[in-house]
């Protein structure tokens, strides 16, 4: 976890982590949850990922596979044990990739780019869950 944050003059209703190697789009993430009044959680790499699925209480994850090799997984492992909601962002459409997410809890796999709108919906359905 490298960075948190809470717009101000809005209680937060949900602690999301988001987790990615891009630094600008996880920048653009973080802006755009808290901005709907979210607490933000940030992850660079799978160290702090694993830190935060095994020791934070969390409302929902977002991760995006890009740079991550295989050990991604355990950490998203660790999610679905804690019945934590999460979902996946992927470069690229591929069965493969929706497979292993889904199989190992994920709620739904997202190509990018990623309309905002959309996001925002599953980001407020998965939270009502």
């Amino acid at each position: 976890m490298d960075r948190t944050g809470v717009r101000q003059g809005k209680e937060p209703s949900a602690t999301i982590l988001i987790v990615g190697r891009n630094r600008r789009n996880l920048a653009l993430l973080q802006e755009l949850l808290e901005a709907e009044g979210y607490q933000v959680l940030v992850g660079e790499d799978l160290t702090s990922f694993a830190r935060v699925a095994e020791e934070t209480p969390l409302s929902l994850a977002l991760v995006d596979l890009a740079g991550f090799d295989q050990s991604i997984w355990g950490p998203c492992e660790r999610l679905r044990s804690r019945d934590v909601p999460f979902l996946l962002f992927s470069p690229k459409q591929s069965a493969a990739i929706q497979e292993a997410g889904l199989s190992r809890g994920a709620r739904g796999v997202l190509v990018k780019p990623v309309k905002v709108r959309h996001l925002l919906a599953l980001v407020r359905e998965l939270l009502a869950m």
